[in-house]
């Protein structure tokens, strides 16, 4: 699937049907997407996901939905360091709560756990310094903004490199921690050794709690 043909189903009446079409729910205690309603402010959460290679989600409310990239890495701390950041289909707003495992077998089987969540303020402009959208930034492949969560706090961006329309195909981005303010911020832990915001729980105790 190419990066505008994503782009055009984002923008469709139902932002949330590659997720729901990828999920089970008699199986999947995942969200499927009904209740939750935008806050005041856009709200961004980082979950920790041991799935068959473990990675960081990276989701930031856009309008009505979770807009996702899987961070390999996880948050950059240093604006030297540039984290690849690949996007995956938008999750329902209330997916910021869930925290547990998805059984083997489903989409994105594995454990989950909340490590960090908050809010973020918008900060991209245009080239006259007037505010840009957020969802007008990311479509344009660059989006800058201020993280106001439990560990990530400070300005980041993310930059389109590759995808919409250069003939690659796949769609990726780099996630960076910009020079503004703070010179460093919270390094990304040991997946296995982190906490969730949510629980204190780290990932096998979410698991040994599941019985998984």
């Amino acid at each position: 699937m190419g990066a505008r043909q994503r782009r055009d189903e984002r923008d469709g009446p139902d932002r949330l049907r590659d997720y729901r079409g990828k999920r089970d729910f008699t199986r999947t205690a995942e969200p499927r997407g009904r209740a939750a309603a935008p806050g005041p402010e856009p709200r961004f959460v980082v979950q920790i996901h041991d799935a068959r290679r473990m990675h960081f989600d990276f989701r930031l409310q856009v309008g009505d939905v979770l807009r996702s990239w899987a961070v390999p890495k996880g948050p950059p701390a240093d604006p030297k360091d540039k984290r690849l950041a690949v996007p995956t289909e938008d999750h329902p707003l209330e997916y910021e709560e869930f925290e547990g495992v998805v059984p083997h077998g489903e989409y994105g089987g594995g454990t989950v756990i909340v490590w960090d969540r908050g809010t973020y303020e918008p900060l991209s402009r245009d080239r006259r310094g007037r505010p840009v959208g957020f969802a007008e930034s990311l479509e344009r492949g660059h989006a800058r903004f201020r993280l106001k969560g439990s560990k990530l706090r400070g300005e980041y961006a993310l930059t389109r490199f590759r995808g919409e329309g250069d003939g690659s195909g796949e769609e990726a981005w780099l996630l960076v921690r910009t020079a503004s303010g703070q010179s460093r911020g919270r390094p990304a832990p040991d997946p296995r050794r982190a906490r969730s915001v949510r629980s204190g729980r780290t990932l096998a105790q979410v698991a040994a709690d599941e019985g998984a």
